[in-house]
């Protein structure tokens, strides 16, 4: 019944997945071999009333992760999918800064894939540390360098807990980064502000 429930979840079959919760012998929470729970292939998806269905049982861990760590916030916020992240944000339970195995947040993910709604709700919770370094050091502010997401580094430059001389454990700071990819409009933003120090890396 659990696979069922996944495959459900798979293709968005809601009447399917809606039947299937009400059922005492469901198993909402149970993972297929790569860990994936029936939310988590949902949330992966961007299927927004399937999340609901699968919600609305009150056994369902929503911070439930794969076998890489990653959560179905996590998932959804990687893809883009800012209908999903804002279901998931309105739980009370949920973790909206939970990493996955290489450290990176949902936050991460959303600025690395340039998904600027995702990361203004992301933003918008307390719990979420903007400044976050992942397993190699680097934070969003220095992934979006590296990747050339202007748009993303002006949002996380208009806080005043994000560090725009940070250095990963290479010793490279955001400027470096966009300096070496050839990221201009990212250059003459970092220039921009007052505390970053060009000497650096």
């Amino acid at each position: 019944m659990g696979n069922t429930l996944a495959r459900a979840a798979c293709y968005e079959d809601d009447e399917v997945v809606g039947v299937l919760p009400g059922q005492d012998d469901t198993n909402a929470n149970k993972p297929n071999e790569k860990g994936q729970t029936p939310l988590w292939l949902a949330a992966w998806s961007g299927q927004e009333e399937v999340v609901k269905i699968i919600l609305g049982r009150g056994d369902v861990d929503p911070n439930e992760s794969d076998n890489g760590g990653k959560t179905p916030l996590l998932c959804a916020a990687q893809n883009g999918h800012a209908g999903v992240v804002k279901i998931l944000l309105g739980r009370a339970n949920i973790e909206p800064d939970k990493p996955d195995h290489a450290g990176q947040t949902p936050l991460w993910h959303s600025v690395a894939n340039g998904h600027e709604g995702v990361v203004e709700s992301l933003l918008g919770r307390g719990e979420v540390n903007p400044d976050k370094p992942d397993g190699c050091g680097r934070t969003p502010l220095l992934c979006a360098a590296l990747e050339g997401h202007a748009r993303m580094v002006e949002i996380l430059l208009g806080r005043n807990d994000v560090d725009p001389n940070i250095q990963d454990e290479q010793g490279r700071t955001p400027l470096s980064w966009a300096a070496g990819n050839g990221h201009a409009r990212v250059v003459r933003i970092l220039l921009g502000e007052d505390d970053a120090d060009v000497n650096l890396n």
